[in-house]
């Protein structure tokens, strides 16, 4: 063995070593324990939703210590958990700046089913973005790796060479694996679960589908499509503000809306509880028309 490839292996060795003092292991399944990544010194773990699955977690830290963990919320839409312990002074790794990501870069997939730190080497293979999901969930940004994700590497990290976060892996989003989400997604829901306990999405009380436009509405707003309302919910904010089955939105607080996926990723939070102009088509002509959003908030489930 040269001693630049000696070197090389060492340096190695050592970012798995060190950035594996933030991963720990999550027992909230029957099977196989998963993995959790501290998210802070005060005892915040995020781990991925669906290896949680019973009330009685359990965390055992680097060190060996088991400890129980409360959970404090989850966004199943996204696959992101977040756990509680009672502990201080817990080591938190830095994430790397997602402007630095690139592709081809080397990375390592860790994770802790075990009682020691585990790991695969790879490349980081794309940098998604605006990524849609069923029921309205959007994330920004995430990446895709060519790392083996062995059973349990759920909820923890994926490192660059310098030992820093790129991103929690999760095996639910996509069925080839390799999903990481990075810092621009996890963190704001994140931060909605420790201040309200759940992540919330705008609701207003509709069933919709895809559908073309009339010929003049089409013309005036370059748009092929809308989406109809086929359903309005008894007492919900459509219904309250004046929607019915027939009208086809086309936009919502300035956003044009093409597809139900839409209407879904633009019932952000920030729409909660105001005054929010959609437009519509009904009788074949453009108006306007204020409704209040409600909040739908993902729970513990």
């Amino acid at each position: 063995m040269t001693t630049e490839f000696r070197a090389m292996a060492d340096a190695m060795a050592a970012v798995v070593e060190s950035a594996g003092q933030s991963v720990v292991q999550v027992n909230g399944r029957r099977r196989i324990p998963a993995s959790g990544l501290v998210w802070s010194a005060e005892g915040v773990i995020v781990t991925a939703s669906h290896v949680v699955r019973t009330e009685d977690v359990k965390v055992t830290l680097p060190g060996g210590d088991r400890l129980n963990a409360t959970l404090v919320g989850r966004d199943p839409a996204i696959d992101l958990a977040v756990l509680r312990i009672d502990r201080d002074g817990l080591a938190a790794s830095p994430w790397s700046p997602e402007e630095e990501l690139r592709v081809g870069a080397m990375v390592f997939a860790l994770g802790r089913p075990g009682s020691t730190i585990q790991a695969s080497l790879g490349i980081l293979s794309a940098l998604g973005e605006d990524w849609r999901l069923h029921g309205g969930a959007r994330i920004s940004h995430y990446v895709r790796t060519d790392l083996v994700m062995y059973p349990g590497f759920s909820g923890g990290p994926i490192v660059d060479a310098a030992g820093r976060v790129v991103g929690m892996s999760t095996s639910a989003l996509s069925r080839d694996g390799g999903i990481a989400l990075t810092r621009t997604t996890v963190e704001p829901a994140v931060d909605a679960i420790l201040k309200h306990g759940s992540v919330r999405r705008g609701y207003l009380g509709v069933g919709v589908q895809t559908v073309q436009l009339p010929p003049a509405p089409r013309s005036e707003l370059g748009q092929e499509t809308g989406v109809l309302f086929n359903s309005v919910t008894s007492d919900s904010p459509a219904e309250r503000g004046g929607l019915v089955v027939g009208d086809i939105l086309v936009n919502i607080a300035g956003e044009t809306i093409f597809t139900p996926e839409d209407l879904a990723a633009t019932l952000r939070s920030d729409l909660t509880g105001k005054e929010t102009t959609l437009q519509i088509i009904r009788g074949g002509a453009l108006h306007k028309v204020s409704v209040e959003i409600e909040v739908r908030e993902e729970r513990n489930k």
